[in-house]
């Protein structure tokens, strides 16, 4: 996964580019656009992986006391 940080190192040079320049409009335009872009791309942000993580970890649990349960049950029924 990229890391932010160049996200905002890329952003941060950006704007310092623009802002010598008088291109407000070539600006927000160049935002519009990587807006646009990074839209396109079906990242996440970091709390929302470690969240999903969490959900994914306790189902696999949940799961496999699940399959704890049906064994136990299906020796009972023999």
């Amino acid at each position: 996964m990229l890391d932010p940080k160049i996200f905002e190192e890329f952003s941060s040079r950006l704007a310092g580019i623009m802002a010598a320049t008088p291109a407000a409009d070539i600006e927000k335009n160049v935002k519009a656009m990587a807006g646009a872009f990074f839209s396109k791309l079906d990242l996440v942000t970091r709390e929302e992986f470690d969240v999903q993580a969490q959900i994914l970890l306790r189902t696999r649990e949940k799961l496999k006391d699940l399959e704890a349960r049906i064994a136990a049950l299906e020796q009972q029924g023999r």
